[in-house]
């Protein structure tokens, strides 16, 4: 099985927010993503790295301009 495990660097710190992620696709909100017992969510994000050999996936936050 092939799942890989989300995770969000801010400030420094990584922090998992998913596990058993199966599908990601970047849109307009930020990224989104399904895991096998889950509804799909939006994480306002963009895709930073993606390590095929340790199925991890690292985000960042997306910085809105005020």
């Amino acid at each position: 099985m092939c799942q890989a495990k989300l995770y969000l660097v801010q400030d420094g710190k990584r922090e998992m927010v998913a596990e058993d992620v199966i599908a990601l696709e970047e849109t307009a909100d930020g990224v989104r993503f399904a895991t096998f017992f889950e509804d799909p969510k939006t994480l306002p994000a963009r895709l930073v790295a993606v390590d095929f050999l340790k199925h991890v996936v690292t985000l960042e936050p997306i910085q809105r301009e005020a």
